[in-house]
């Protein structure tokens, strides 16, 4: 049994690509999720560079150094929190690292920062405004909903953010989103 560990493979849709590749090129799959997965065969170096060409393709990359397995995982663990939590983000993101991963937080920001050469904390915003980008155009939440679920004290704070990052304001986002979906009939 092998353990492979993929760069980029950060939704549900990304593990399907990755599990439908493995299992066109031969593969077993015994387990996949976020940026890991394990197979029940021991590829040699030829079918390893073979298997990082086909995903090269996908937009995806083998890692196989330990500090880019330890940035994806603080990547993954990232996007999981953001995208999948269930409930409001109620969470202190360091602590949050560190309860999951065997390292000092200082460690991780300073190897993520090296490696990715951004902050863990703007890759986190970054995460969150794209998740706010989401709900606000599904229009089943109020910006004050979002703010709450998102974890932020205010919807000021929320707006000053989005706007930081997008340069929008979320209104204007979503004002500008709902123009550009259309009904069928009107097409």
């Amino acid at each position: 049994m092998s353990t492979l560990h993929i760069k980029n493979m950060v939704c549900k849709r990304c593990i399907t690509a990755v599990n439908n590749l493995l299992q066109t090129e031969g593969y077993h799959v015994t387990h996949i999720e976020l940026g890991e997965v394990e197979i029940a065969e021991k590829p040699d170096a030829d079918k390893l560079a073979s298997l990082d060409k086909h995903l090269h393709h996908l937009g995806f990359e083998l890692i196989d150094d330990r500090k880019g397995r330890l940035v994806e995982k603080v990547k993954n663990l990232i996007v999981q929190l953001v995208h999948y939590s269930e409930g409001p983000l109620e969470i202190n993101l360091s602590d949050h690292l560190t309860r999951e991963l065997p390292y000092e937080y200082n460690y991780l920001s300073n190897l993520f920062s090296e490696a990715v050469g951004s902050t863990i904390e703007k890759f986190y915003i970054n995460q969150k405004i794209e998740k706010i980008k989401e709900l606000l155009i599904y229009d089943e939440l109020s910006i004050n909903d979002i703010a709450h679920r998102m974890g932020y004290s205010s919807t000021a704070y929320l707006s000053s953010q989005f706007k930081k990052v997008t340069g929008l304001t979320p209104g204007y986002f979503k004002a500008i989103r709902s123009n550009k979906r259309r009904n069928i009939e009107e097409l």
